[in-house]
């Protein structure tokens, strides 16, 4: 368990102009690439183990995976999915979105999504998947598909906790959209371990 902090340099929250459908999505919105809370703590960063241990694997069935738009943003902004799981793609709001992947491995897909129609994609091999939508530029979303369940999300605080981590060494990785990636060696012992990530400037 930890914490991935931001120690650099606070510039003030960048506010995104709305130029479209704007009885739904508002007049601006907050940037959402870079999220502190209170105590400087990173929302949405990655962290996991880069050397999973020995037979690490999904247990089956595969756990249930969601991201909604709502309000003209994605929800969550950040999630994790299996190989070989699927993500269930809502759409809330009154107006149409559509689901542009801009992946690599992954099979690229563009899809339109009017209100209520759940479009379900399977992701196959691990990447860090992208996803936006043509019609609303600054919509962004981000699907993290894992060969193994040794990830977690950081929450408002920046922390995270990995459970059920055997004893042992371990790369531990964390990515984060806009502060890039980094790494932590960790040794595991029976009362687990504590790391935490500082972050003093975009990588």
């Amino acid at each position: 368990s930890g914490a991935v902090i931001y120690s650099g340099p606070l510039a003030e929250r960048a506010k995104v102009p709305i130029t479209i459908d704007q009885y739904i999505c508002g007049k601006e919105k907050d940037a959402e690439d870079l999220v502190l809370g209170p105590k400087r703590g990173v929302l949405n960063a990655v962290v996991w183990l880069e050397n999973a241990p020995s037979g690490a694997k999904w247990e089956s069935p595969l756990p249930k995976v969601e991201m909604d738009q709502k309000g003209c943003v994605f929800v969550p902004r950040v999630v994790i999915v299996p190989v070989g799981g699927t993500v269930d793609f809502l759409n809330s709001d009154r107006l149409l979105h559509n689901l542009h992947s801009q992946s690599k491995d992954n099979a690229p897909f563009n899809r339109t999504q009017p209100r209520g129609r759940v479009i379900p994609i399977t992701f196959s091999k691990r990447e860090i998947v992208a996803i936006t939508c043509d019609l609303h530029s600054w919509m962004r979303s981000w699907v993290v598909v894992a060969d193994h369940p040794f990830y977690a999300v950081t929450d408002e605080a920046g922390a995270f906790k990995i459970a059920d981590v055997p004893a042992g060494k371990y790369r531990l990785r964390m990515w984060q959209e806009a502060l890039g990636d980094a790494s932590r060696d960790v040794v595991v012992g029976p009362q687990g371990a504590a790391v935490t990530f500082d972050i003093k400037a975009r990588q």
